[in-house]
């Protein structure tokens, strides 16, 4: 499965290396990660890295394969 996850702002360097396993492009004011995600549990673990880190993730949808 491949998702998308956006978040408000714009990410720096510094905190887009916390999403190694994810790509990165700033849109609109807001930066869209997207990449693979494994099973529920990686899904999980990767909002609450975002919660962690002080994100506010506008949106997440799963893309097509």
């Amino acid at each position: 499965m491949r998702y998308e996850i956006r978040v408000d702002g714009h990410l720096s360097d510094t905190l887009a290396e916390a999403f190694p396993e994810f790509g990165h492009v700033v849109m609109a004011g807001q930066t869209v990660l997207f990449g693979p995600v494994v099973d529920e549990a990686q899904l999980y673990g990767l909002l609450a890295r975002c919660q962690s880190l002080g994100l506010r993730v506008v949106e997440m949808r799963q893309l097509p394969d």
